[in-house]
């Protein structure tokens, strides 16, 4: 007896610890090697499909089978379509051209940086201290004092004027086209069908490619260079002024309806305020995303302090090149914490 006893004693360890193996491997604690298998194993019939095609692909020799048709090669047919299409808008729309640069130079971007230039380097940075300190609270805006003081110090302050004028330029244009495009997006679901894509394809087009057409069209300079950092940068604030309205409550909108408000007084009133700080958080990465492109520009004549980091790689200074890089970092912390305080007050607004 005691030793049957013993035995359904040994039993029943056994099946427990079988029991605590198996909860402990559902559970992960043995997730290598058997949780890994069991995964590998569960794995949909459509995945295996993939694999043993990829297998049968890498081992068995298909000759000239496995490369590209000649017939189907058309690039170099829609790339001399495209340079065409260009040559053909750089004869014809020159005198258009020529307008928008030259009204954007002399009565947008040249009178902002004149005055930014000439403005005493103290006064900017007690300004942005004291807007950091607003948005941002004390310890920020000791911070962008300090960052301030260091721009001044490393000599960068007048270039730091000149990016932060074509970064102003840039935004304000994005905002202009991005914010109106989103209304639209949200208020319609074909627009957003059509322009969708065009913002897929703006952010993932490599931030070079953008330089080609604008110089041909504009030439060299700052307009051609807030040119392409408008493309660039405006993806951002159509999305989410787009996300923004259409994340407001229906039942709000429905409210201000009943109260007799019209369409636009319902945008205007009611959805705009609502989504502003969604609105603003798309202003944020625009800016983000300017910043980002004017050292790319700085390739086809904006000045600034991409011209630094340029210069910097084309005469192998590291220093001069960090310097200038430091300086971008410094603007875009205090641009992008501002921007972050303005959006937390809308939220707040909200809230209220």
């Amino acid at each position: 007896m005691a030793r049957a006893s013993q035995l359904q004693v040994s039993g029943n360890g056994a099946r427990s610890r079988a029991a605590a193996w198996l909860e402990a491997t559902e559970q992960g604690y043995l997730q290598y090697p058997f949780g890994l298998i069991r995964a590998v194993v569960r794995l949909p019939k459509w995945v295996w499909l993939v694999v043993v095609a990829l297998v049968v692909g890498s081992v068995v020799s298909f000759g000239a089978a496995a490369d590209v048709p000649k017939g189907l090669s058309v690039g170099p047919t829609v790339s001399r379509a495209v340079d065409n299409g260009v040559d053909w808008m750089v004869v014809k729309w020159d005198p258009v051209f020529r307008a928008i640069n030259t009204n954007l130079l002399r009565h947008f971007l040249l009178p902002l940086e004149n005055w930014l230039l000439g403005l005493p380097w103290w006064l900017v940075a007690g300004v942005v201290t004291f807007v950091s300190y607003r948005m941002a609270g004390l310890a920020f805006s000791l911070l962008s004092a300090a960052m301030m003081m260091a721009l001044a110090a490393f000599g960068l302050f007048d270039l730091a004027m000149t990016t932060l004028a074509i970064v102003l330029v840039s935004t304000a244009l994005a905002v202009i086209l991005g914010v109106p495009t989103g209304i639209a997006m949200a208020k319609n679901t074909r627009i957003d069908g059509v322009i969708r894509p065009a913002l897929d394809l703006m952010q993932t087009m490599p931030s070079f490619v953008y330089l080609i057409p604008v110089m041909m069209l504009f030439g060299l300079g700052k307009v051609p260079a807030i040119i392409a950092v408008v493309v660039y940068a405006v993806a951002p604030i159509v999305r989410l002024t787009s996300l923004g309205i259409r994340q407001v409550d229906g039942s709000v909108i429905e409210a201000a309806r009943a109260f007799g408000a019209t369409s636009t007084q319902v945008l205007i009133k009611v959805q705009l305020p609502l989504a502003m700080p969604t609105i603003m958080a798309g202003l944020n990465q625009t800016i983000m995303m300017a910043l980002a492109m004017v050292v790319v520009a700085s390739m086809i004549g904006a000045k600034g302090l991409g011209v630094e980091v340029l210069n910097g790689i084309a005469r192998l200074e590291v220093g001069r090149g960090l310097l200038g890089g430091i300086g971008i970092v410094i603007m875009a912390v205090i641009l992008d914490r501002i921007t972050q305080g303005l959006a937390r007050s809308q939220l707040s607004k909200r809230a209220t």
